[in-house]
């Protein structure tokens, strides 16, 4: 059985979430070169540099939120703010606190 073009379209392969998460600025690049994600999103060069310099998790996340059309309450906020503790670094480093 053939799955409908919608779900090939709206199904992101986990490693592509992996990479996302692992190098955000690398999938900044790679959205702003190959698809209009970014631009839907912030109608501002400007902003896209600013978030690719200091915010790039955070940037993605809220581009997602924005193009998929939800409304910036409840889950997809807790969604926007772990992204900006994880892009400030406030997220992990646990172990190198702990005195080793």
């Amino acid at each position: 059985m053939r799955p409908s073009a919608y779900l090939r379209v709206r199904n992101m392969p986990c490693l592509l979430l992996l990479v996302m998460l692992a190098f955000p600025r690398l999938a900044m690049v790679l959205l702003f070169l190959f698809t209009t994600f970014l631009e839907r999103a912030y109608h501002s060069l400007l902003l896209i540099l600013l978030g690719f310099i200091f915010l790039p998790l955070t940037t993605i996340v809220y581009a997602w939120v924005v193009n998929g059309q939800h409304p910036v309450a409840g889950v997809y906020l807790v969604a926007i703010v772990i992204s900006v503790l994880a892009d400030l670094g406030l997220l992990g480093h646990g172990y190198s606190r702990r005195g080793a």
